[in-house]
């Protein structure tokens, strides 16, 4: 069986931020889970993974229970149907600059304790995000850049690749999900929060126009909370090699840089360059297609093994366990209660 649907997980610590501020304010976050089909007995294990989809369908559900878009994470809020607005105020844009520039004039108007700035230095461009002085929550942050950052990179049907980001706040226990999300160079606890990336792709046009932005809306937020993917990068291009395999036939490192006429040295090193080695990128795809197979299919967890490479059942158990926390057991059943 190929595994061509994979989309990515996320963090369950994102989950728990994300319910902040609707669970101080005693709002019935239950529906927001069960809508998402997320159980609450996940909720408790710090390593857990959720499908992309699953926290997509939480992010929806937790806005409309909110009537806000940001979560609570500001003082005024970002309504439903902000960031449709301001998709669509973006869309007619000249190019990237022009609407970045628009991007963040229109979160100006709308946040209160947020406040974005692009600034063009040579060959660097940098977005600073201004706090009024106050450090807010790092998923504060982060949730901003998802917004912009997100936009940005779907106007222009590319990934905008970043060469640093910096935050005013603390390192959180897992890093993880901002060094896969946005890139690997992340910096905490400096003086003020940024992203840098080159200027040369503020000249880019836009590829989403008017008549074509309501699909991009469809498919919101679930296009916004992965990386988006270049399907030009090496680590695309090795992704659909392997979802074209059953991962018991994954190649080793040098046959696939045969099959993409590269050196094996070449392919390790520009890899390397996008945050991955080839093993790790191999353990992410089965992870991913274990949580989506556990989430969505009737298989077994032996059968469910056996899809993602394991020989022994119990090699995936223990596997499985270091990638999340539980056991593929426990995964499957708190899925089916949330299910049933």
């Amino acid at each position: 069986m190929k595994h061509a649907g994979a989309k990515g997980t996320v963090s369950i610590e994102l989950v728990h931020e994300a319910l902040y501020a609707a669970s101080l304010r005693n709002m019935d976050i239950g529906r927001v889970l069960e809508a998402a089909k997320l159980d609450r007995e996940l909720l408790g294990s710090a390593r857990v993974r959720i499908s992309a989809a699953a926290y997509s369908q939480m992010w929806v559900e937790l806005a409309d229970l909110m009537n806000d878009e940001f979560f609570g994470l500001d003082s005024h809020g970002l309504r439903r149907g902000g960031f449709s607005l301001m998709a669509r105020s973006a869309v007619s844009a000249r190019n990237l600059e022009h609407a970045l520039r628009r991007i963040l004039r229109f979160l100006g108007a709308m946040l209160d304790d947020f406040r974005g700035e692009l600034l063009v230095e040579n060959d660097e461009a940098r977005i600073v995000l201004h706090d009024g002085g106050v450090l807010r929550r790092l998923f504060g942050y982060g949730t901003w850049f998802i917004l912009v950052h997100g936009l940005a990179c779907g106007l222009v049907q590319r990934r905008i690749t970043l060469k640093e980001m910096q935050f005013r706040c603390c390192a959180p226990a897992d890093d993880s999900h901002y060094r896969t999300r946005f890139c690997d160079n992340v910096v905490f606890g400096g003086s003020s929060t940024y992203i840098t990336f080159s200027s040369s792709l503020l000249a880019l046009k836009l590829v989403e126009t008017p008549e074509t932005i309501d699909r991009f809306l469809r498919n919101a937020p679930a296009n916004l909370l992965v990386k988006y993917r270049n399907d030009a990068s090496t680590s695309a291009r090795v992704r659909k090699l392997l979802r074209s395999l059953v991962p018991e036939q994954w190649p080793e490192l040098e046959k696939v840089a045969s099959d993409l006429c590269l050196s094996g040295t070449t392919l390790q090193r520009r890899l390397q360059y996008e945050g991955l080695s080839y093993q790790r990128l191999k353990d992410e795809l089965r992870r991913d297609i274990a949580i989506d197979l556990l989430s969505s299919s009737g298989l077994t967890v032996a059968e469910v093994a056996g899809e993602v490479g394991f020989q022994e059942t119990s090699a995936f158990h223990r596997a499985f366990k270091k990638w999340t926390g539980v056991s593929p057991g426990a995964y499957r059943s708190a899925a089916n209660n949330v299910r049933d």
